[in-house]
């Protein structure tokens, strides 16, 4: 078995070069940097409120609002799976702290 490798040029959001651009002044393509975060459950309400409470400790923790760009609700009939899969498409680099770690490099670069 050969692997051969597959060189993409790519610009700095990761699209390609030669992608066709929209023709607007103000359309583009967008980067994506986000990531689902998944409540599944029988009970939509459970779900949801799953969902806020997670979001309200996730805001306390990163300090300020989660970027949340979807909410998609969609669901599961298969047997023994839990019906409702909500799923929030959150920021990866909220996820990731990002914010937090800048707020704690600040804080320790003006002690120094």
């Amino acid at each position: 078995m050969s692997e051969e490798t597959i060189e993409l040029e790519l610009d700095d959001s990761g699209v390609s070069v030669d992608l066709p651009q929209p023709s607007g002044d103000r359309d583009r393509v967008q980067g994506v940097p986000y990531r689902p975060v998944e409540f599944r459950d029988d009970n939509l309400p459970a779900a949801l409120e799953r969902s806020a409470v997670w979001l309200r400790r996730t805001q306390e923790w990163l300090g300020e609002p989660v970027d949340v760009i979807a909410v998609h609700l969609d669901y599961d009939d298969r047997q023994g799976q839990p019906y409702y899969d909500l799923k929030l498409l959150c920021n990866e680099e909220d996820l990731a702290g990002a914010p937090v770690a800048i707020r704690k490099a600040a804080a320790e670069h003006s002690a120094d």
